[in-house]
C-alpha cells in the first residue's frame, strides 16, 4: 500500500488540483500480486499548517476520502509530515494496515499519468533502495532538476556569485546530466528535491523520521544523509513525471524564508560536516551576503529597484550572520 502526505500553507487552489491529481494517479495505481488482493491501493493524507485561505475546508468538502489533520499553529515542513508518519507507521487501530511506501508531495504539484505507480515499482523492484525521486517539470513541460548532490562549498560559492550558467547547470553545482533523466532509466542520486520523495517504509523504521529542527529546507538531504549513513540507497526515476510549480508557500515571505533556508543549511553543515567545512562555508556567505548588498546598491542608484528591497536584503544578511548554529 501507498500513503501520500501532503503538508499545505495557504495554497487552497493548488492543493485542490494536486489532490486531484493525487486520486487520479491512485485510481491507475492498480492492485498487484506484491500488494495483495486484499489491501487497498493508497490513502492521502493532509496535513494543514493553519491556512486561512479555506484549505482544511475545501479538503473536507472536495475530498472526503483523505485523512485530514488540521494545525493550529504553522508546525514547519517536517514536523507536519511526522504527523501523519507516525499515524502511518504505529496504526492505533487493529484494522489500520501500514504502508509499504510513503510519498511526501509539496501542495505546488500535480501527479501525472503513472508516476505513482512507476516511483512505487522502483522502489518495490530494488531491496537497497529507500528513497525514489521524480523527474519534475514546469508548468510550461520545460525540464526541472529534480536530484541533486550533497551540498558542497562550490554549491555554496553559487549560491551569491554570479557565473556562466552552464556551470550553475553542471555537476560542479550539483546537478545531474540531462542525459541520465534522457534515457529513462532510474539512476543513483544523492538526494531528490523533496517536492515529491517516496520513502521505504522498513527504511524509516530503522533511520527514524524527519529531523523536526529543520523547519523548511535541508529535512530532506538530512534524511538522505541519513539512510545512506545505514547502506540504503537513492534513485531518480525519470519515468516518473510530475509537474512542480515550486515555493509557492514559501514565495509569500521571501525575505523570512531566505532567513529561513540559511538557518537550515547551517543546520545541516553543522549535523554532518567537519569544523573546516563550517568556518569556510560562513566565510562564502558573509562574503556573499556583501556582494549581494553591494549589487542591490549599485541597482538602486540606477533606479531599477526600490530601497525596500536593499533593506529587507541588509535585514536578511543581519539575521543570517547572527546564526549562532555554525
Amino acid at each position: 500500500m501507498l500513503a501520500i502526505v501532503v503538508v499545505s500553507y495557504n495554497t487552497c487552489s493548488l492543493l485542490h488540483d494536486c489532490l486531484g491529481s493525487v486520486f487520479a494517479g491512485l485510481a491507475r495505481f492498480e492492485s498487484n500480486t506484491a500488494l495483495g488482493a486484499s489491501r487497498p491501493a493508497g490513502e492521502v493524507w493532509v496535513v494543514d499548517n493553519a491556512s486561512t485561505d479555506g484549505s482544511h475546508e475545501m479538503v473536507r468538502r472536495e475530498f472526503p476520502a483523505a485523512r485530514l489533520i488540521v494545525n493550529s499553529e504553522n508546525r514547519g515542513f517536517a514536523a507536519a509530515n511526522n504527523q501523519a508518519l507516525r499515524l502511518l507507521l504505529q496504526p492505533d487501530s487493529d484494522t489500520a494496515v501500514r504502508p509499504d511506501a510513503v510519498l511526501l508531495l509539496n501542495p505546488d504539484t500535480v501527479v501525472c499519468g503513472d508516476a505513482l505507480r512507476e516511483m512505487f515499482r522502483v522502489l518495490m523492484d530494488n531491496p537497497r533502495v529507500a528513497v525514489v525521486g521524480a523527474q519534475l517539470t514546469y508548468p510550461d513541460g520545460r525540464f526541472q532538476h529534480s536530484a541533486f548532490r550533497f551540498p558542497d562549498l562550490l554549491q555554496v560559492f553559487f549560491d551569491f556569485f554570479t557565473v556562466h550558467h552552464r556551470l550553475i547547470e553542471s555537476r560542479l553545482n550539483g546537478r545531474y546530466p540531462r542525459s541520465l533523466y534522457d534515457q529513462g532509466r532510474p539512476f543513483a542520486i544523492d538526494h531528490p528535491l523533496g517536492a515529491a520523495l517516496m520513502a521505504r517504509r522498513e527504511a524509516i523504521e530503522q533511520i527514524g523520521l524527519l529531523d523536526e529542527r529543520f523547519f523548511m529546507y535541508c529535512e530532506e538531504i538530512d534524511w538522505c544523509m541519513r539512510f545512506k549513513r545505514h547502506g540504503w540507497q537513492v534513485v531518480c526515476a525519470p519515468q516518473a513525471r510530475i509537474m512542480h510549480y515550486a515555493g509557492q508557500s514559501t514565495c509569500q515571505f521571501r525575505e523570512k524564508m531566505f532567513v529561513a533556508l540559511w538557518k537550515s543549511r547551517f543546520r545541516l553543515f553543522e549535523k554532518h560536516y567537519p569544523p573546516v567545512f563550517r568556518r569556510v562555508a560562513r566565510w562564502l556567505v558573509a562574503a556573499g551576503m556583501r556582494h549581494k548588498i553591494g549589487e542591490a546598491r549599485a541597482a538602486l542608484a540606477r533606479g531599477d529597484i526600490e530601497q525596500a528591497e536593499v533593506d529587507q536584503l541588509e535585514s536578511a544578511r543581519r539575521q543570517i550572520m547572527e546564526l549562532a548554529v555554525l
